[in-house]
């Protein structure tokens, strides 16, 4: 957004501090100030003069020497060599000392250039004549401006008088950066509101006058909206007896300033308003209008328009149209049609202002690939308040510049108008939020000038619907901060109860797994949530495994990464597979990675996400140490659990008598044990490998990290080992609970230390070997006590037919 400081001076008169001061000012308040640019900075004395007398130069056939009238006594000699140099014509005239902006190719210098008194072969010449781009401008703005020559100045130019003032060229431009929630702010209107409140002073938009003769609108034009949630509000108003003509000087200085080239008054008009009001406008030639109706529809999917430019658009259902009683006549908010543009013989005239939905606006464009000054407006969504203001405006300066009559009455379809919102007035609490002692009353100053209105009797602020950014306490907040001074703003402590920072649980359970894993060796792997459906044979999985039940990348990259896995053990394969391809002896990997069961098929809502911890191993490894990785995990995360491992035979691709649940109480928290013999072999792993699962989901809602100092035993312990020969089908875990519950309160821990199967043990059996240690809290164990223990559970262990080793 950019405006001009004599167009905002014009509404807040008492602006009159210097650019630089203004742009510090304006940013420290929160309308943040990119650059300014002094359209005359590089521009001195400069007049304009008129050329009394044209003679031949006496020794170049391509220069002229001219009489300039400078409006002192004598006039000035200039030798020039422009085409178009007229006797009685008035032109820029830079006397010797001063300076341009640049060369005539439109090249310019910075600092400009300065002009002295000097001959031009031979003849003396006191000054230089100027092209409009020496003046740092171009014919871009300035249309009547000629290729190559003089710029040729209107025949009322005052002679003498300062020409870049005359030209509108000693103007500032300021460069604002306005975030797309204050639309109020791509407006003239808006930063001028903006100034006044920063720099205190009265704020003074354009008062509409009513305008309109004695006729109606609504007995001639129709109009008539099919989508209203892409078309809030259209309003139209007629203007015959249209006279095309240039726009007034003040008018076009002002267009220029804002970088917009003047065309005739009816299009300068709506640009002016577009500007002042930030309400994009639009005129029809009303003699186009089939049936003098207009409709708002939604374009049909293949459907062609030409633009204004003469493009031919190819349209799409989602587009919004407007049209007439037969055909489309403009692309809403983007631009107008062909078919319905201005000409200089147009008699009648359809004014526009609407309001249209931004997300639509902007879709359409880039659809289209034509973003035009309209859509980059409307696509941030306007206030449907203000398009009646713009149409006012716009007819008044229709009848101010003599442009034509303005019809009476208006037409205004507004199914649902748009009301001021109301927030609470709570000065404690921004001064709370920001750390200042800001009076409520002070408060109150800095929201009134920006036309906040305040209900006394229910202390709630009226927020104008051209703030669309204001709609919580914190949003009003900034808004004090922001005229009382972010500068003024002092450093404070929060307020409030503190909390312990930390991670969360399910984070802070992630780096139990990982230090567990690293700790016995194992080092980290990566693997993909997409696989290949064929892995789910290699596993051996029942085709009507549920693990089957996976989903399928409606796009994906190939065949093998079409589905999302709902196993974590093709990927762990695959990597202990590769490794042992590549002779890698021992390896231990794991993952915290992801699997995705779906809740039903096809989807209807997102799948369930659950982490799994995923161990792999094989080489100097076996069931045993993979349990022991597992227990370590498990004491680290769930103190005292009595986890219990339950043989089972229910994973196709574990050795069917070399694998476990791992289970808490009723719970299944994952499963252990060795791969099957012929899935290691499908994988490419030699010998025997071994993994793990952890369903994490499970394990949280057991978890807990508090841990409380045990001091050291007082009293020493006393160990027992036995070696017993166990028929084969018994297993350790079922030894450990007949220890468990006969081994009384004493009994401090039980480990299995050996186990062996072979010729010197019974067929059929095994021997295995445990260390008892027993404990008591208050005293020494007496040989009695223990005894007595050990005799329970030797004769518990005897109902499963063990018996001690000899």
């Amino acid at each position: 957004m950019q405006t001009s400081l004599e167009w905002l001076r014009s509404m807040v008169p008492g602006l009159t501090t210097d650019p630089k001061d203004y742009c510090d000012h304006m940013t420290m308040s929160g309308s943040k100030v990119e650059f300014y640019t002094d359209l005359g900075a590089d521009l001195e004395n400069i007049v304009i003069g008129k050329i009394l007398s044209i003679d031949k130069h006496p020794d170049a056939d391509h220069l002229v020497v001219c009489k300039v009238d400078i409006g002192k006594d004598e006039p000035i000699q200039i030798v020039t060599g422009a085409p178009n140099t007229t006797v009685g014509t008035k032109v820029p005239v830079v006397l010797p000392g001063g300076k341009v902006a640049g060369g005539h190719d439109g090249s310019k210098t910075p600092g400009g250039i300065k002009i002295k008194k000097g001959k031009l072969r031979g003849v003396e010449s006191d000054g230089m004549m100027c092209a409009i781009e020496e003046l740092g401008s171009s014919r871009e703005l300035f249309p009547d401006a000629p290729e190559n020559g003089l710029y040729i100045m209107p025949d009322d130019a005052p002679v003498g008088e300062d020409a870049i003032h005359y030209l509108g060229l000693d103007d500032v431009v300021v460069d604002y950066e306005i975030t797309s929630n204050r639309v109020d702010c791509f407006s003239i209107i808006g930063i001028a509101r903006e100034s006044a409140a920063t720099f205190n002073l009265p704020f003074n938009p354009p008062v509409v006058k009513e305008t309109g003769n004695s006729e109606n609108i609504a007995d001639e034009v129709t109009v008539d909206i099919e989508n209203h949630d892409l078309c809030t509000r259209y309003t139209a108003r007629k203007i015959k007896n249209v006279h095309i003509a240039e726009s007034p000087d003040w008018m076009k200085k002002r267009l220029r300033s804002q970088g917009i080239r003047p065309i005739n008054n009816i299009v300068d008009i709506t640009n002016y308003v577009m500007e002042e009001y930030g309400q994009p406008m639009h005129a029809y030639d009303l003699s186009t209008i089939s049936g003098k109706k207009i409709v708002v529809r939604n374009a049909n999917d293949g459907e062609h328009f030409t633009t204004l430019d003469g493009q031919d658009r190819v349209l799409t259902k989602d587009m919004l149209m407007i049209c007439d009683g037969e055909k489309a006549i403009g692309l809403a908010g983007i631009m107008g049609g062909e078919n319905s543009m201005i000409t200089d013989s147009v008699s009648e005239v359809l004014f526009e202002a609407a309001t249209f939905d931004g997300t639509n606006i902007r879709l359409s464009s880039k659809k289209l690939g034509m973003r035009t000054d309209a859509s980059a407006i409307f696509e941030k969504g306007l206030d449907p308040n203000n398009a009646i203001d713009a149409m006012n405006r716009a007819c008044e300066l229709v009848e101010e510049l003599g442009a034509g009559e303005v019809v009476g009455g208006v037409i205004d379809v507004y199914p649902e108008k748009k009301e001021p919102i109301r927030i609470p007035f709570e000065p404690d609490r921004y001064n709370t939020f920001l750390g200042t002692d800001i009076p409520a009353e002070t408060q109150l100053q800095y929201l009134k000038k920006e036309e906040l209105g305040y209900d006394e009797e229910k202390n709630e602020l009226i927020i104008p619907t051209f703030r669309q950014d204001l709609k919580v306490y914190a949003d009003i907040a900034e808004e004090v901060a922001r005229f009382f001074g972010y500068d003024k703003v002092p450093t404070t402590l929060p307020h409030g109860a503190t909390t312990m920072g930390r991670v969360s649980k399910k984070k802070e359970l992630e780096r139990v797994a990982m230090f567990a894993a690293r700790h016995n060796g194992f080092s980290q792997a990566m693997c993909y949530s997409f696989e290949s459906p064929k892995a789910y044979d290699r596993l051996r999985l029942a085709e009507d495994a549920p693990e089957r039940n996976f989903i399928r990348i409606s796009n994906p990259l190939g065949e093998d990464f079409s589905v999302m896995r709902t196993l974590s053990l093709n990927g762990m394969l695959t990597s202990l597979g590769l490794n042992s391809s590549r002779r890698n002896e021992d390896v231990r990997l794991f993952e915290l990675g992801n699997i995705y069961i779906p809740k039903a098929l096809p989807l209807t809502e997102l799948p369930d996400e659950r982490e799994q911890f995923t161990l792999g191993a094989y080489g100097d490894f076996d069931f045993y140490k993979m349990k022991a990785v597992v227990d370590d995990f498990i004491t680290l995360s769930i103190p005292d659990a009595d986890i219990v491992y339950k043989a089972t035979e229910e994973k196709p691709f574990l050795h069917p008598g070399r694998q476990a649940l791992i289970t808490l109480g009723n719970e299944v928290l994952g499963y252990l044990g060795e791969v099957h013999p012929l899935v290691s072999k499908d994988y490419g792993i030699s010998g025997r490998a071994y993994v793990a699962v952890i369903d994490l989901p499970s394990v949280l809602p057991h978890v807990s990290f508090e841990r409380k100092y045990k001091g050291i035993a007082n009293f020493p312990a006393s160990t027992r080992d036995i070696s017993m020969v166990v028929p084969n089908d018994v297993t350790n875990q079922e030894i450990v609970d007949v220890i468990k519950k006969n081994g009384g309160e004493h009994l401090e821990s039980v480990t299995l230390f050996d186990i062996y199967e072979g010729a010197q043990v019974l067929t059929g059996h095994k021997s295995m070997a445990y260390s008892l240690t027993f404990r008591a809290k208050d005293h020494s164990l007496a040989d009695d006590e223990v005894n007595s223990a050990m005799d329970k559970i030797l004769s518990a262990l005897g109902e499963l037919n063990i018996e001690l080793r000899k």
